[in-house]
């Protein structure tokens, strides 16, 4: 039996400075964090791998040193910021790559398609893939009019994922709330607004994992069954994270789905081409909706989702007969397969070599010979004998051609 290698992993995560009190209930806070990355250690140190834990704020600088000291074997990259633009994301991926190391997960590239979602939905409805219709990117309030809407329609942050900016007011009947949801995101996200139309059928979670052979995890669908009248069946903020809220004890997951063959593979085949289309690598997740007649429509990929034992991604590879570490390790094995759009240039200078080659001594002059000596000689001995005044053949061979 092979014997596993034992990486040194340098796990990185978000922190911030200047954070500001949180809610006890809510589930996406800092402390939350900090418990699921000393979770996610502990069961990386169970397969044997030595991790270093380098938490990162905004000290880019300071993050690059610590990693050239460390000189990892792999980053497992947990850095998603729901703080700043996704910028951040995407230049802590590249970062890492241009150092020369592997990383978990994704390219920059596609953790930053994933963030913008009008250009993600762009993409895919490019590649010939269903998106919800309507799909619209509004910078102002008054862009709302001299469009003939057709609501019911969803309103997003256009930059934001993990369910922020989402809430129980998202999904709008009419132009008047239309305008003052597009008003809100303006204000509140200092971003523009995405809004797309609301399709109501049944929603699906779906995991990806591998790298260059992909898998397609167990279906996890969205139960809203238990959501009173006016809530609208949606995965807002309050439904992920803040525990007290209705939209939190009301909303449930079943993984695996109960989902028919014939829409079981539309579902599979459209979360491969998604997954691919925006360049995911390593682990992922696409939600899917379906519309009126059943016909699914991608609603967002995830190529960075939650890694928490038991949830999301971790349940579904569970219900695969994946066990929480062997996920894990499946992650890191993809991360030394060459994802496509990989920068493979190192940022930081190489190592000088031991014995470096001696600079060249001869000019690189193609009329001059190698030395001052032969250079004088050549240029001027032929002149003591050439004619006066110079015709064009000597002209040609005296005179030499400027470097």
């Amino acid at each position: 039996m092979k014997r596993k290698r034992v990486l040194h992993i340098a796990l990185i995560y978000n922190t911030y400075r200047d954070a500001v009190p949180e809610a006890p209930d809510d589930r996406g806070s800092t402390n939350d964090l900090r418990r699921f990355i000393r979770s996610l250690a502990r069961a990386l140190r169970s397969l044997g791998h030595r991790v270093t834990v380098l938490p990162l704020a905004n000290d880019m600088l300071g993050f690059q040193r610590k990693l050239a000291r460390l000189q990892p074997d792999v980053v497992f990259n947990q850095y998603d910021d729901v703080v700043h633009s996704a910028l951040y994301e995407m230049r802590v991926a590249a970062l890492v790559r241009m150092m020369g190391f592997p990383i978990t997960g994704s390219h920059a590239l596609a953790l930053g398609l994933c963030r913008y979602k009008h250009m993600a939905a762009s993409l895919l409805q490019g590649a010939g893939l269903p998106v919800p219709p309507d799909a619209r990117l509004l910078e102002r309030v008054k862009d709302v009019s001299g469009v003939k809407w057709r609501f019911p329609l969803i309103v997003q942050a256009a930059k934001e994922h993990a369910g922020v900016g989402l809430t129980r007011h998202s999904v709008v009947h009419s132009v008047t709330a239309l305008r003052r949801q597009v008003g809100i995101i303006l204000r509140d996200y200092h971003q523009p607004a995405t809004v797309q139309r609301f399709l109501p059928g049944r929603e699906f979670n779906i995991g990806i994992i591998g790298g260059a052979k992909q898998r397609v995890l167990p279906f996890a669908e969205v139960n809203y069954a238990r959501l009173p009248p006016g809530i609208p069946p949606i995965m807002s903020y309050d439904a992920k994270w803040t525990e007290s809220s209705i939209e939190y004890k009301c909303t449930s997951v079943i993984c695996p789905a109960d989902v028919a063959p014939p829409l079981a593979r539309k579902l599979t085949n459209l979360t491969v081409k998604a997954f691919r289309a925006l360049g995911g690598w390593g682990y992922g997740r696409v939600d899917i909706r379906l519309d009126e007649a059943g016909e699914p429509h991608v609603l967002e990929v995830n190529c960075n989702p939650c890694l928490e034992e038991d949830v999301a991604l971790a349940r579904s590879a569970k219900a695969a007969g994946i066990a929480y570490p062997q996920l894990l390790q499946q992650i890191l094995d993809a991360a030394f397969e060459k994802p496509p759009f990989d920068t493979d240039v190192p940022m930081l200078p190489p190592p000088r070599p031991q014995n470096p080659p001696r600079p060249p001594r001869h000019s690189p002059c193609r009329r001059y010979s190698a030395s001052i000596f032969w250079q004088m000689k050549n240029a001027f001995t032929p002149m003591m004998d050439a004619r006066w005044p110079l015709t064009t053949r000597d002209r040609k061979r005296l005179i030499p051609t400027p470097c």
